[in-house]
């Protein structure tokens, strides 16, 4: 059975950083692209940034470009999120997740998610 696991999140006043990683069972998803998703209380999950099984090519929402960074380690089968000057707006439930890295493809593993809490 495949399983995402995130850890990092907490709480953090607003302007400090926070890194989030999430770390997979199974090594084939070194082949995998991973991403990063958020959850506000209310709203619907959004997408925060995405990251192909190389690491050569990264996207991000605009509402953190600039802020936060997506990194991955594929020996450790591991995929970051630095998060810097954090604002009250980021606080959430990160989740983590992964979809095969081909054109179309629908993310179909998720992780439970890790809450960040920014206060201000």
């Amino acid at each position: 059975q495949v399983q995402l696991v995130e850890s990092g999140g907490g709480l953090v006043q607003a302007g400090d950083s926070l890194r989030l990683s999430c770390a997979v069972s199974r090594r084939t998803f070194s082949s995998y692209a991973r991403g990063w998703f958020r959850q506000a209380p209310g709203k619907e999950r959004e997408f925060v940034a995405d990251i192909s099984w190389s690491g050569g090519m990264a996207y991000y929402a605009d509402s953190v470009k600039g802020r936060f960074t997506i990194s991955r380690d594929n020996a450790k089968n591991t995929v970051y999120l630095q998060m810097n000057s954090l604002k009250p707006e980021d606080t959430a439930v990160y989740y983590c997740a992964a979809r095969p890295d081909t054109l179309g493809s629908q993310y179909k593993y998720w992780g439970q998610g890790t809450q960040v809490t920014v206060s201000s």
